[in-house]
């Protein structure tokens, strides 16, 4: 078999298991409203759409983002989740080219890739055109950013020519051009999660203010022209508003689709419509007896959790929700950081472990990557910040998946003002106490880039940028209490997987690996 058919047999393989949902009557309306272009095209651009929730739902760019950061850990507990070690490799960042989630993500982002590019080949609309731009353009980013290429191909027709293999600065300069050249065809309003031209701008955003990092990830510069046009671009971002206090979760909620006021592009999810497996978000935290049941296994470190202050309500609140409909007589926390005793929410009794049975289920603060005894299935502050959507009956959720926020967009903008770009210290503090004071924490009294780093990690934990703004701020090499060893430099970029590179001659493996 040739290269190319190759290439489009890992594809289609990763397309199959995306395709097999009933395509959205709703959704079809709000991509066709005031288009022209078939049928047929609305439902590729719909595909296009769908392949973006493997990558990103709580699965495999999401585990590259975050398990390899203090934010996130997969512990393995006894004889559970120790999968070949694979989640150690990631936190611990000794992972190598076979690691199964950096073949999957790459994979998943392949796919998104090649759905986008085919909705541009049976012609689309203009608007329809600069959705599936849009949603390449975003893979793409994602590939600079874990591997330092932009890889896709050009011509559909003919898979005995090779794909494109960009460097991390033709990638980006490519991405720049895709949506300087489609913002204007995008909607300038409407459902979150249709392509819009505010996430044309969140996603130029991103680039120029990472630019410098991944042109540079062991010394990282930043040059003012780029600072400055994160600020213009987040000037230009309007028609959202910071959260009221008490409704930071409407955010992540399972009608977050009509009451968030900060989501600007979201991963669409229906239960017996589409969407992805958002019942991950609790499964992969929520321990065996709680209702429902989990698989216990993911946490965050007391390190981690430490950043917040009492009364921060990002930290964890008992969350009132049409989708709740539960009592909750202890007033249990039931969104954010679950620490402590936990409690059956319907009755308020105090919840057991199940091994050893004698154990009251208090979730700890400390943990270490292997569990064991009386703290096997206790250890560890559990994170939910997708509330869960208990009125569901199977694994497909409501909770729209948030990709681009409002309140991103402000702290990226104060961090350009901190990096060189136009404004004052004081400006960029006002940005982030606006924020803290609509989530409840006390203002700061000053503001430099290390506790920007920590405001980040406060208002986005879980959300997938961890690594990303770790590697910005130059601390993703550094240690914490489950990871004692302070990294390599090879480990700015992930390895490029073997079977990717097997199948590619034209994929050269990133040093050291």
């Amino acid at each position: 078999m040739n290269t190319g058919k190759k290439i489009y047999a890992v594809f289609i393989l990763s397309l199959i298991s995306f395709s097999c949902t009933k395509l959205n009557e709703e959704l079809r309306s709000n991509l066709e409203e005031g288009v022209s272009g078939s049928t047929n095209t609305a439902e590729l651009l719909i595909s296009a759409y769908s392949t973006l929730n493997g990558p990103y739902q709580h699965d495999n760019r999401w585990c590259l983002q975050e398990l390899s950061t203090d934010e996130a850990i997969a512990p393995t507990r006894g004889g559970d989740w120790d999968d070949n070690g694979i989640h150690r490799a990631i936190h611990l960042h000794t992972w190598n080219a076979d690691n199964g989630y950096m073949n999957g993500t790459y994979n998943g982002l392949g796919t998104v890739v090649f759905q986008s590019s085919n909705v541009l080949r049976n012609n689309p609309s203009a608007q329809q055109a600069a959705e599936a731009r849009f949603i390449r353009a975003l893979a793409l980013f994602d590939m600079v950013d874990l591997w330092g290429i932009a890889v896709y191909r050009e011509n559909l027709d003919d898979f005995r020519m090779d794909p494109v293999v960009l460097s991390a600065e033709e990638g980006l300069e490519f991405i720049i051009s895709e949506i300087n050249g489609i913002i204007n065809d995008l909607p300038s309003s409407g459902p979150a999660y249709v392509a819009n031209k505010n996430a044309a701008r969140v996603l130029l955003m991103k680039v120029y203010l990472n630019k410098g990092a991944f042109l540079n990830r062991e010394s990282p510069t930043f040059a003012a022209a780029d600072m400055n046009k994160v600020i213009e671009l987040a000037d230009q971002v309007t028609g959202y508003t910071i959260s009221a206090p008490g409704k930071y979760f409407d955010n992540f909620a399972p009608d977050n689709d009509v009451k968030s006021t900060e989501n600007i592009f979201t991963l669409y999810n229906k239960e017996g419509d589409r969407g992805g497996g958002m019942s991950r978000t609790y499964n992969t935290i929520a321990h065996y007896n709680m209702n429902p049941g989990g698989w216990n296994g993911w946490a965050t470190l007391g390190s981690f959790y430490d950043k917040f202050s009492a009364g921060d309500e990002r930290r964890g609140i008992n969350y009132s929700y049409p989708a709740f409909g539960r009592p909750n007589p202890a007033n249990a926390t039931n969104v954010g950081f679950l620490i402590g005793q936990q409690y059956n929410q319907t009755t308020g009794a105090a919840l057991m472990a199940r091994n050893p049975s004698s154990e009251s289920l208090v979730f700890t603060h400390d943990i270490t990557i292997r569990t064991s005894g009386n703290t096997l299935e206790t250890a560890g502050i559990r994170v939910l910040k997708y509330a869960y959507d208990y009125l569901s009956q199977s694994g497909q959720k409501n909770n729209d998946w948030v990709v681009y926020r409002y309140a991103d967009v402000l702290l990226m903008k104060a961090e350009a003002i901190l990096r060189g770009g136009t404004g004052t210290p004081a400006d960029a503090l006002d940005i982030v106490n606006n924020i803290r004071s609509n989530r409840g924490a006390a203002d700061l009294a000053s503001l430099n880039l290390d506790e920007l780093l920590n405001e980040r990690g406060r208002e986005l934990y879980w959300e997938g940028w961890r690594r990303q703004d770790l590697i910005r701020f130059g601390k993703f090499l550094g240690t914490w209490e489950t990871k004692p060893n302070a990294g390599d430099s090879k480990e700015l970029l992930y390895a490029i997987p073997s079977q990717q590179i097997s199948v590619n001659p034209g994929l050269k493996q990133n040093p050291g690996y």
